[in-house]
């Protein structure tokens, strides 16, 4: 497996001096195959327009490639760039589009149906001339063809969010955004009167579980791609329940998991290169002595698996 980073942003596209070395653009991975005519793309934030360009200036031949789209989940940062991707509007290109099925009583076709209409966008869904299919999946295992296999698991965030393992030839690629880690929502207080001791304890073993759950399911990954938007300090002055972890909490997840490569991800809009050079320096000395190589990811890295 081979895998381009085209997008390291979340919330909103960054583009500036300030952001020119690890990247503007919101969410996109791609994964290539040397010996497989397929791609697989890993979310549609603003990254996906560049490598849309990028793919139609490589001669695929698209009546016998097929692109696969996994969407971790439909929040804007994460599809806005889907309407600027090149292949939707070849006939003859095949595409499908997986993602979560939400709390919502729509599909993924019609939700991303919503974005591709009139009132926010020229061009309707319909009026796409690829061949698109929209699949809604859930937590699972799947057999995707040709020796790939993909599990998929759900991640704690504001809305569905799911994280992708892919595994080829031995090798496993896992992406954990966004998320953040799994806690007790009971009252942990003895001295407030909503306390309850049996509550407490039920509710700390729950996100205990549940986090243990997610650590298994990136266990001894060649390279996870993890949400870290924010340092530790930050995420414990507010930034609580906004669905994104802390690099720290990142970093021990991934020892704990025996994971070999771990990529810093979803980096804040406001972190500019110098605070991510700085804080790269920062996680380097939290991560000495575990059999760990830790990177803050960066737009146009392209990783061998």
């Amino acid at each position: 497996m081979k895998l381009t980073f085209w997008g390291v942003r979340g919330s909103i596209p960054c583009p500036g001096p300030q952001t020119v070395r690890y990247g503007g653009n919101t969410p996109c991975l791609e994964v290539r195959f040397a010996d497989l005519p397929r791609i697989v793309v890993i979310d549609a934030g603003s990254g996906i327009r560049e490598l849309g360009d990028s793919l139609m200036s490589r001669g695929i031949p698209w009546h016998s490639t097929r692109v696969d789209i996994f969407l971790s989940h439909t929040h804007w940062d994460h599809i806005q760039g889907l309407p600027f991707f090149t292949p939707i509007y070849l006939p003859g290109a095949e595409l499908r589009i997986y993602g979560p099925v939400t709390f919502e009583a729509r599909s993924l076709k019609e939700t991303l149906g919503t974005v591709l209409s009139y009132r926010y966008f020229p061009v309707r869904q319909e009026e796409l001339s690829a061949r698109i299919a929209y699949c809604d999946i859930k937590e699972g295992d799947f057999d995707l063809g040709d020796g790939l296999r993909l599990r998929t698991k759900y991640l704690n965030h504001p809305v569905l969010c799911l994280g992708y393992r892919f595994e080829y030839r031995g090798k496993v690629l896992c992406t954990a955004f966004d998320t953040e880690p799994f806690r007790n929502f009971f009252c942990t207080d003895p001295d407030d009167p909503n306390y309850d001791e049996r509550l407490h304890r039920e509710g700390d073993e729950a996100a205990r579980e549940a986090n243990r759950s997610l650590e298994r399911f990136y266990q001894n990954a060649d390279l996870l791609i993890y949400d870290s938007q924010y340092t530790r300090a930050e995420y414990e002055q507010g930034k609580m329940g906004w669905g994104h972890s802390s690099c720290e909490y990142a970093i021990d997840a991934a020892i704990r998991s025996g994971v070999k490569r771990l990529a810093l991800f979803h980096h804040d809009p406001r972190r500019t290169d110098a605070q991510l050079d700085q804080m790269a320096l920062v996680m380097d000395a939290y991560a000495r002595g575990a059999d760990l190589h830790v990177f803050f990811a960066r737009e146009g890295t392209a990783l061998e698996l």
